[in-house]
């Protein structure tokens, strides 16, 4: 046991040379010594040698990566969080940050679009002072502004606030600004960059607090705080906090195929993953196997998860994305149509062909199968299930 801690020891020390005046935040790597040739060694210390380097590898590789950035990227990821984080907490400096942030506008929870060069669309993201200027040209009082919600921080330190308009008129706010209010759903099929989240983020927040105006303990009004992170019941002091409703949403496969379903509020030709709420004290499998069985009659196994999504629809959900298996000998389907208005199995083709379906089909065209924008989880899931069977197909 000795001989191995000294032998341990003895490679720790020749992969890792750190000069002891080294600081932890400077950039320059750190180095590793060649092992040297020691003739007094037997095979089995050789045979020690390679497997206990084998073991720090992945230490090696961490340590050496790109000469340092992964602790600037760390502390530039930490530090925006702890600013939004004192933002929150105190008014002044959320006040402060206000007069030099980007404001993300919304006409009745509607997003500010503006086309691009290109022809695609994003979201308008304007100076403080650039709104400012636009609420005095339409006449409106500059303690709109107070109204502002915080909900980001660029990785270029930029501060992120959203703003609701709804009282001014929307087709001269639209020509200051030269864009469209255009409704969230539609604009998820518009913006192709990162800003879909934080735009949806906005809208919840804007959402909420448009509905929490007053304590539903004692009915008096609630006052927010300047970053718009919580309201106080002006009464009792009880503080409210935004909220997500945990859902579950789940891609169904028999080995071969996967299984999509409709709503009857869903645009037609529009299908999906199952989805459901969760009841109160249920897990995550369990929320699965009962949405599953109520929705289409089957019973599911081997239950993984994937991934997550805030949601806005319709009123801040919290998506649990799964992916779950049943058995190919019972794939029989027993559709509850208060639930659905119809599900169905999909093939690895008619899956490709419907995610190359870009935007929603118009009035008078043809039939046609498409899927959640590339934003939504659901479609993430399916990405994820046709890559899997084409690798599966390949193997075979």
């Amino acid at each position: 046991m000795m001989r191995r801690s000294k032998v341990v020891m003895c490679c720790i020390s020749c992969y890792l040379s750190v000069g002891s005046t080294a600081s932890p935040v400077q950039s320059s790597p750190v180095q590793f010594r060649p092992v040297q040739f020691r003739p007094h060694w037997t095979s089995q210390d050789w045979l020690k040698w390679f497997r206990v380097s084998a073991m720090f590898r992945p230490l090696k590789i961490l340590l050496s990566a790109t000469k340092g950035p992964l602790t600037r990227c760390c502390s530039s990821f930490v530090s925006r969080m702890r600013y939004m984080n004192r933002l929150k907490e105190d008014d002044d400096a959320c006040s402060a940050a206000l007069q030099s942030a980007h404001i993300f506008l919304f006409h009745r929870l509607s997003p500010l679009l503006q086309r691009t060069e290109r022809g695609t669309f994003r979201p308008a993201e304007l100076m403080c002072s650039d709104v400012q200027s636009i609420l005095e040209r339409l006449g409106s009082d500059r303690s709109l502004l107070k109204e502002s919600v915080l909900i980001g921080c660029s990785e270029q330190n930029q501060v992120q606030f959203c703003l609701d308009v709804g009282e001014l008129d929307q087709a001269a706010v639209e020509e200051q600004c030269e864009g469209n209010f255009i409704d969230l759903r539609k604009a998820f099929f518009l913006l192709t960059g990162p800003e879909a989240p934080l735009v949806a983020k906005g809208q919840a927040l804007l959402r909420w607090h448009q509905a929490s105006g007053f304590c539903s303990a004692t009915g008096q009004p609630t006052q927010r705080n300047q970053a718009g992170s919580q309201r106080v019941c002006s009464s009792s002091g009880i503080v409210y906090y935004p909220k997500m409703s945990p859902v579950v949403i789940v891609l169904v496969s028999d080995g071969k195929r996967c299984l999509l379903g409709r709503q009857p509020s869903f645009p037609r030709g529009l299908f999906s993953a199952l989805a459901g709420f969760c009841d109160m004290g249920e897990t995550l499998e369990e929320t699965v196997n009962r949405e599953v069985a109520e929705e289409v009659g089957l019973e599911v196994h081997s239950i993984s998860y994937s991934s997550s999504q805030h949601w806005p629809f319709p009123h801040s959900s919290f998506m649990l994305g799964c992916h779950a298996s049943v058995s190919p000998a019972h794939t029989q389907l027993n559709v509850d149509r208060t639930e659905l208005e119809d599900a169905r199995w999909f093939s690895l083709e008619e899956i490709t062909s419907a995610l190359q379906v870009k935007t929603p089909p118009r009035r008078g065209d043809p039939p046609v199968c498409w899927l959640p924008p590339k934003h939504a989880i659901a479609n993430r899931l399916i990405r994820e299930w046709t890559d899997r069977r084409r690798l599966g197909e390949e193997e075979e």
